[in-house]
């Protein structure tokens, strides 16, 4: 579920690179230059918020986000507690670590010679590599752990109902 509101911020920046290209096409132009400038302005607007919008929110009382909330999710440490912003970080990081990787990847692969296509290669074979170790993590995972909430100490777990106070 959180990806429709994930899905929703794209369309945001989308619209607003579209218009930026229409009223400045030569400032449009400067922030996909090369593929360094390209990629730091992809991870300024989208993959920051995005990343932030999950370490905050699964931060926060009570360890979930949006689309976790909803599902009746939340993520805390191994044996149950919240998590503070710092952990939550650090998952967050280690999730998004195969989207960032194949964005910057991308963007070389769009500006050749901007890198080794062998490295390039390599990079994608890194990418596939922890979405595997990700998926068979959680396959094999007793709680159905992924490799990122393994390294960081976490997990998703069912959020406990409480009884209706009065």
């Amino acid at each position: 579920m959180d990806y429709l509101l994930i899905a929703g911020w794209l369309v945001l920046v989308v619209g607003a690179g579209a218009l930026l290209r229409l009223a400045a096409p030569s400032v449009a132009a400067a922030l996909f230059s090369n593929a360094l400038i390209g990629e730091a302005s992809g991870f300024l607007v989208l993959t920051l918020p995005v990343s932030a919008y999950f370490a905050v929110t699964e931060a926060a009382s009570p360890g979930a986000s949006w689309g976790k909330k909803r599902l009746g999710l939340r993520v805390t440490k191994v044996a149950g507690q919240d998590l503070h912003l710092g952990r939550s970080s650090f998952r967050t990081a280690l999730k998004f670590l195969p989207w960032e990787l194949t964005h910057a990847i991308i963007w070389r692969f769009a500006n050749p010679g901007s890198a080794p296509e062998q490295l390039l290669n390599g990079g994608l074979v890194v990418v596939w590599a922890l979405i595997a170790a990700n998926l068979a993590s959680a396959l094999l995972d007793d709680r159905r752990r992924t490799l990122y909430d393994r390294v960081s100490g976490t997990c998703v777990v069912q959020m406990r109902l409480t009884a209706p106070q009065g």
